[in-house]
Parts: C-alpha cells; structure tokens; sequence
C-alpha cells in the first residue's frame, strides 16, 4: 500500500522556503500527501519534519535537469500509486537590474527556472494528472506579468510567457480533463522580495505586503473553482483592467515612481 492511498496528493517545486513551503504546510494540514521538492535540502528536512515523514514525500531537484524532473516525479508517483490531484509549479527566482547591464548568465539562468522549468515541470506531471479526475497544473506567474516591470525585466518577460503557456494550457488540457491556471501574486513577503521594494510597500491596497499563507490558501482555492487567472491579493485583477484599458498611462505611472526611486537611492 502506498503512504497516501486513498488521499489527495500535491506536488510543490520550490517546497523549502516561503509561498512553496506554506503551501505544504496548508495542504498537509487539510489532510493531502505532499511532495515537496526544491534545491535546499537543509530546509526540506525540516519541513519533512513539521509535516509527518508519512504525510511527504521531499526531495532535491533542480527543474531544469528533465532527468531530475523525471526521476522526482517517479518518486512521487510511487508514493501516491500513480495520481497527482495538483501540480504546483511554483520554483523562481528574481534577478534585479537594467536589462544592458544584467550579464548574459544571469539573464539565461532566469528563462532556465522561471519559463523552461515550468515546461518541463508541465511535461513531467502530465501522465499523472492524466490519470487523476479532476487534476489541475497550477503555474506561479506574477504581478509582473500583468504589465512589464523596469528593473526586472527578464523576470517579468518569463513570468509573462508563464501566463501566456497557462493559457494556452488550459485550452490544450482540456481534451485530457486537465485544468490549467496560474497565480499571480503581487508583493509576497518572502525571501525574494528585496528590502527596498519591502520598505517601500503600503500598509493597504493592492501593493501591500501579502503573507505567503495567503498565496497557499489561494492555491488550495484554485483547486476548488474552475478559474484561469488567480490574482493575489484579489485587487490586482483591478490593475490588470486598468492596463488593458490603459497601458499608456499605466507606463507613464511606472516611469514616474522609477525616476522616483533612483532619485531616492541617490
């Protein structure tokens, strides 16, 4: 008998720390068996710990070694018998800087994890949430994939395309019975979220600092409704109207609060 027959399962890229790790925690509260997979092995330990070694499953993985992907999910599939009710890809990372003076290896690294990492993220969980009723590919794109952000600019263009491939995925999918939606959350206080972008953050709106437990009760919501875009806090789906409406003063907007921010980091 496998350790989670007869439960729900999840599997989570980037488990170990901050929105990833919450999620865990929520989903083995509410009774699911959890994969939780990330590059940090130290913290992955402990979280195997707080959860139950008979409620996990943790392992190392970079997502963008396909054979590591593969033999993860193979793991995973052992524990579970072969069904995955949510594929959380929700590994990233964010680089700062202008775009002409970011070096070359830092900008291909960020479409390395953030874009190729979720594709084969997507293509490693498939046969399982195939063969799960009612599965869902859950991708972590971003506020900055509603409109362009200056300063992370390649960031924000893989979580752009995280969108776009969500899109496109929730209507491919749909022939296997297979959901596809995506997160985009604004600023999440997390290890990922720079000190000069947290001290500037408003104590309410849209721009205020959110809670990664939040982010991981939104996961566990998209779970439960049949909704492509999940925007966190829910505000940010007004911002997202506005740039469609408005894209022009939307960047005039930006242009002013970067001049404001280089003025104020002189």
């Amino acid at each position: 008998m496998t350790r989670s027959a007869g439960r729900k399962s999840i599997f989570i890229t980037g488990a170990a720390s901050g929105m990833g790790r919450e999620t865990a925690l929520l989903f083995a509260k509410k009774g699911w068996f959890v994969g939780a997979f990330d590059l940090n092995a130290k913290a992955l330990a402990t979280l195997a710990s707080e959860i139950g070694e008979a409620n996990c499953v943790v392992g190392t993985l970079d997502v963008t070694d396909r054979d590591g992907f593969a033999a993860a999910m193979a793991t995973f599939e052992g524990a579970t018998g072969g069904t995955l009710d949510v594929m959380f890809n929700n590994a990233g990372i964010a680089m700062g800087g202008m775009i002409d003076e970011q070096p070359w290896e830092a900008i291909t690294r960020i479409v390395e994890i953030n874009l190729m990492g979720v594709v084969i993220g997507v293509r490693a969980a498939l046969p399982l949430l195939r063969k799960t009723p009612g599965s869902l590919c859950l991708n972590t794109s971003s506020s900055s994939a509603i409109f362009g952000t200056a300063g992370i600019a390649m960031y924000s263009a893989t979580k752009h395309a995280v969108r776009g491939l969500t899109e496109a995925l929730s209507i491919e999918f749909k022939r296997y019975g297979v959901r596809a939606a995506d997160l985009l959350p604004g600023l999440i206080d997390t290890p990922l979220l720079g000190d000069a972008m947290r001290a500037m953050a408003p104590a309410e709106g849209m721009w205020r600092l959110v809670k990664p437990r939040e982010v991981a009760e939104t996961v566990l919501a998209a779970y439960e409704r049949d909704q492509l875009h999940w925007y966190v806090p829910a505000e940010l789906r007004d911002f997202h109207m506005q740039v469609v409406t408005e894209p022009e003063v939307v960047r005039e907007e930006r242009t002013a609060l970067l001049a404001s921010m280089s003025q104020g980091a002189q």
